[in-house]
């Protein structure tokens, strides 16, 4: 038997690169997936390409800085399947100035992707997970479920340019430590993972510049693998959450834990 059969799971940014690869990673242990992404397009593409392994997905396209995208998303799956027992927080972009030259317009814009949206899909999920805890319960169970925030080493360490970005990336790293320590009674994990250069759309260099870029790992590698094993195995109460681990290129190796909160 799969790990994650009859598990629901919850992805943002999943019609292309990082979120597409964990979609498959989770699909191929059993979960069903609903996919969003920001345009129709890539989320149906992404279904489309589960269908063929033989995993239900369903498409729920969209953008994540919509006020009430939280409270719709976390709707659905419970409209679609009857219950949500993973949530991964994936989507994002990057709008890079050195500081002088930001607006205020390019640093609200990466707060509302990169931290706003995860509040707000996570604080609607906030019922869903504290009555199917109760019901556990008081059916004498304990089943735990996960939630895994995408941030970035520029969370970590900063990087010239962005401002934004790193500052948006740094946030949902607090907000995984603070919810990992509000939800660990509904035995909920809470995790984020801090990428480095991974090979998608993001990294890419702009077009007819020539340039390269030396990237840490193909996007269908470790990246992905990390996310499911934050997915399946940090299971133990009062540990395995308010963690952030490192998956980062350019030398740094392969799924380091660089801290734990707790």
């Amino acid at each position: 038997m799969t790990k994650l059969a009859g598990k629901v799971a919850l992805i943002t940014g999943a019609g292309r690169g990082i979120g597409r690869e964990i979609a498959r990673k989770l699909g191929s242990e059993g979960a069903r997936v609903l996919v969003n992404d920001l345009d129709r397009e890539p989320a149906e593409e992404t279904v489309a390409l589960l269908a063929k392994d033989g995993i239900e997905a369903a498409a729920f396209p969209g953008s994540v800085t919509e006020p009430d995208f939280g409270d719709r998303f976390v709707k659905a799956a419970q409209d679609t399947y009857g219950r949500l027992d993973i949530i991964i927080n994936n989507a994002g972009y990057t709008w890079d100035s050195v500081v002088h030259k930001t607006t205020d317009e390019q640093f609200d814009a990466m707060l509302d992707v990169h931290l706003r949206a995860p509040f707000r899909i996570l604080r609607a999920a906030t019922g869903a997970f504290r009555e199917a805890a109760k019901r556990d319960a008081e059916a004498g169970e304990r089943t735990v479920r996960k939630v895994v925030n995408i941030s970035s080493v520029a969370g970590l360490g900063g990087n010239i340019g962005q401002a934004g970005y790193a500052s948006g990336k740094a946030g949902v790293v607090g907000l995984t430590k603070t919810l990992a320590k509000e939800w660990g009674r509904y035995q909920v994990t809470v995790n984020a993972v801090a990428f480095g250069l991974i090979a998608t759309r993001l990294t890419e260099a702009p077009a007819g510049t020539g340039a390269t870029i030396a990237l840490g790992h193909p996007v269908g590698m470790s990246g992905a693998r990390l996310v499911l094993s934050l997915a399946l195995e940090l299971r133990r109460r009062g540990g395995g959450t308010g963690v952030a681990a490192l998956c980062g290129g350019g030398g740094q190796g392969d799924a380091l834990l660089l801290r734990s909160f707790t």
